[in-house]
């Protein structure tokens, strides 16, 4: 039932996530191309320098969670139930998603975010995994 139910709602999520990634949250086409590829430090300098906690949730967390899904992409794909196979591909497709951000302008192309999205993946995969062995999916 589970696997049915998400390969209903994978394809409208990913639509929603494109959106929010490209147009949603008031988002702006920047003057310049900008990118960001320090790794690590800039989302630590972002959390040291930021106004509130919603933001840092809203940006770090969000980064890791929207990506979860994604995690579960080997019930659609059989091979990417291996976990080499679903970071090689998604990692792949984010990347040319942030690239896309940053030739479109309509984002910045940030190391940062394709570490936690990754990170994100990993952790549904590791969720799909235990979902499978409790509940015999």
């Amino acid at each position: 039932m589970l696997k049915k139910i998400y390969k209903i709602i994978i394809v409208p999520y990913t639509l929603f996530l494109l959106y929010l990634m490209f147009l949603g949250m008031g988002r702006f086409q920047y003057k310049d191309n900008l990118i960001s590829v320090e790794p690590v430090f800039s989302t630590i300098d972002f959390i040291q320098n930021s106004i509130s906690w919603k933001n840092i949730i809203m940006i770090v967390l969000g980064n890791i969670v929207m990506f979860i899904p994604f995690g579960f992409l080997g019930w659609i794909v059989p091979k990417l139930r291996n976990l080499k196979s679903l970071l090689f591909t998604f990692i792949s497709s984010i990347v040319i998603v942030e690239a896309l951000q940053y030739f479109t302008r309509m984002g910045i192309f940030e190391v940062d975010d394709i570490i936690l999205n990754t990170f994100g993946v990993y952790l549904g995969w590791l969720l799909c995994s235990y979902i499978e062995k409790r509940f015999s999916c």
